[in-house]
């Protein structure tokens, strides 16, 4: 039944996140929760991209899905948890309606991506136990980059048809949103339009693009089990089973409580239940992603163990920059004049520099792969971050610094005017 056009009210442009509001003795407990459950989901996440991209054992098609899907996770937390910290820290739940269709279009695209890559992961696990000899043709190079664009194009382009549709919508109050982000159901029965059109649309996508990967890694894992059934040695069967196990466990994390918030009875009772549920696969799952995989792979095992300390030094720093950066520039993108956010990014705007100086070239560094060793250029790198850096630094933040510009004119300024010591005189 469509929903009364409410003419005489006035459309509302900004929500209210509800979240776990109820609670306010809780906030605090809850942001320092969430904040270290941030910290090892982005620490663990990166660990595994470093760890496939710089060690040449991991250079195969399951690894390079794994990375692609460690990559997403790491956006997928990134999108939810740093907006709910700030609310929990500032107890302020107000979002722009942009800013609430951008969290819904960056959400809708990372899962439908996670369920398309996921899929993916099945069918490459499918073809090494039951077509091994077949793995090397049919999972080449191309077909994985192609399956790997295609898992991230279909969220992108799903997520991007409902978000518009859902950007044309009319909300005249309330405008309170009864979840801790900005999901589809919370926030279409706040509309006063017609919401018949965009749920039937959403439906057909949903069916489209995540229906079909579910069967797809169902279908796998039927002919997975059943083949390892076949396998007479028992020793046989466990190391078959063994390299499917971490991603069998994944899928059926995120698919269950993806699931149970989106198939349940949208029932008062069961509000606070599918809140609870929602944070399982958009929390929990990214962060024991990369735990499920470390722990029960010997090959990431035995690459964790080859790795440089180096790159163990560089993971905190660089995801403590990361996270910071990120909430640096959602604020500014929030501050409405452009003068003002042109003066808040002069800021930090030297940092940045030397940051993209520094870790772009130790990250090229120490990030690849061991087999492209090439001693002139690893010279030239080491050059780079640790001679050339350290001389543009003091050029850089006093060329784009005005403090450290009127600073200097005080100092030349001052020591111009200083008069000539006068000789003493003799008696």
């Amino acid at each position: 039944m469509a929903k009364p056009e409410q003419g005489n009210q006035t459309a509302i442009t900004e929500f209210i996140l509800l979240g776990f509001g109820s609670h306010p003795e809780l906030r605090v407990l809850l942001f320092l929760l969430f904040l270290v459950i941030y910290i090892l989901t982005v620490a663990g996440n990166i660990l595994i991209i470093t760890l496939v991209v710089a060690d040449q054992h991991l250079h195969t098609p399951m690894y390079f899905f794994l990375g692609n899907l460690s990559c997403l996770e790491t956006c997928y937390t990134s999108t939810i948890l740093p907006r709910m910290m700030a609310s929990f820290l500032t107890n302020e739940y107000v979002i722009s309606g942009n800013g609430c269709f951008l969290q819904y279009y960056f959400f809708t695209w990372l899962a439908g991506s996670e369920c398309c890559l996921l899929s993916v992961m099945s069918y490459d696990r499918y073809v090494a136990i039951c077509k091994p000899l077949h793995y090397a043709t049919l999972m080449n190079g191309k077909f994985c980059l192609q399956l790997a664009a295609g898992s991230w194009i279909n969220g992108m382009v799903a997520s991007a048809i409902v978000t518009s549709l859902m950007s044309h919508l009319i909300f005249c109050g309330p405008n309170e949103i009864d979840h801790f982000f900005c999901d589809f159901t919370p926030v279409t029965k706040l509309s006063c339009s017609d919401t018949r059109p965009i749920e039937l649309v959403t439906f057909v996508l949903a069916s489209i693009f995540t229906l079909p990967p579910f069967l797809l890694t169902l279908i796998s894992y039927v002919c997975i089990i059943i083949t390892i059934l076949r396998i007479p040695s028992t020793t046989g069967r466990q190391k078959a089973f063994s390299t499917c196990s971490s991603h069998l466990i994944v899928v059926t994390i995120f698919y269950g409580t993806l699931n149970i918030v989106y198939l349940s009875p949208k029932t008062p009772t069961l509000r606070d239940l599918n809140k609870v549920f929602s944070v399982f696969y958009t929390v929990l799952t990214p962060l024991v992603n990369p735990i499920i995989y470390s722990l029960r792979n010997k090959n990431v095992k035995e690459a964790m163990a080859h790795i440089r300390t180096g790159v163990l030094i560089m993971i905190i720093p660089s995801m403590l920059i990361f996270v910071s950066y990120s909430k640096i520039i959602s604020t500014i993108l929030k501050i409405t004049s452009a003068q003002q956010r042109h003066k808040a990014f002069s800021t930090c705007s030297s940092h940045l520099i030397v940051i993209t100086l520094f870790y772009g070239s130790a990250s090229a560094m120490y990030l690849r792969p061991r087999s492209s060793y090439v001693p002139e250029r690893d010279k030239f790198l080491a050059l780079v971050y640790s001679v050339v850096t350290p001389t543009l630094n003091p050029i850089i933040y006093s060329l784009r610094s005005k403090d450290i510009h009127k600073a200097l004119r005080r100092v030349i300024l001052q020591n111009s005017l200083t008069p000539n010591c006068r000789q003493p005189t003799t008696a």
